[in-house]
């Protein structure tokens, strides 16, 4: 698991999906996660700690994220969420702030849902109450946009979590191009479950990607 979060951590950083913050984590069992130091993900070695969390407490531990109460609340709220990514991607934010959505219009776009959803609130979320909020507006989605300040993706693993924040990105371009240019012709219902039905096989291989690109 360590060695997971470091790649992740790395390969984040390596495509310019996060610079001075972000964060990354996976679950540890039914009771806990562990989750990357408020540090810059690129330099972070090996060896570094980690640190674990009580999904169970109502405080957390010293030497984490101030955000890690988006993590604890999804974890919470999603026994099928394996691991998690805060990012700062940078055209998905520009995309959102500008009132545009983020949906799918090309097949891995159908990965984060039929329209990404917003947290619709600037600030850092350093509070259990704003962490429930963003997790309540999270649903089942496999992201969210939190207008003006990033990203979070979500996965059955810490690599699903990380491809997530990748194709996000990816989409947002496509969509913000999309709309530039022309009518925006989103996946049709067929299309859409199609694309589900191969998320994980497609995730795993931008994982694979994003890990060599380390």
């Amino acid at each position: 698991m360590q060695e997971d979060l470091i790649a992740a951590a790395h390969a984040l950083a390596a495509v310019g999906l996060v610079t001075a913050f972000g964060h990354v984590s996976a679950r540890e069992g039914e009771d806990s996660f562990l989750i990357t130091p408020p540090k810059p993900l690129g330099s972070l070695k090996p060896d570094d700690s980690l640190s674990k969390v009580s999904l169970a407490g109502d405080e957390l531990p010293e030497g984490v994220p101030g955000e890690a109460w988006v993590h604890w609340s999804i974890y919470n709220s999603r026994p099928d969420v394996e691991g998690i990514c805060r990012a700062q991607p940078p055209i998905t934010t520009a995309v959102i702030s500008a009132g545009v959505p983020i949906r799918p219009l090309h097949g891995q776009g159908a990965f984060l849902g039929e329209e990404v959803p917003v947290y619709d609130d600037a600030r850092l979320i350093r509070g259990r109450e704003a962490g429930e909020a963003l997790a309540e507006d999270l649903r089942n989605a496999g992201g969210i946009v939190m207008r003006g300040n990033g990203a979070v993706t979500v996965g059955k693993s810490v690599g699903a979590a990380v491809a997530r924040m990748w194709v996000l990105e990816v989409s947002a371009e496509i969509n913000r191009t999309a709309a530039a240019t022309g009518t925006p012709q989103m996946l049709n219902e067929e299309e859409f479950s199609y694309w589900e039905s191969v998320s994980e096989e497609i995730l795993e291989r931008i994982w694979s990607y994003l890990k060599a690109s380390e």
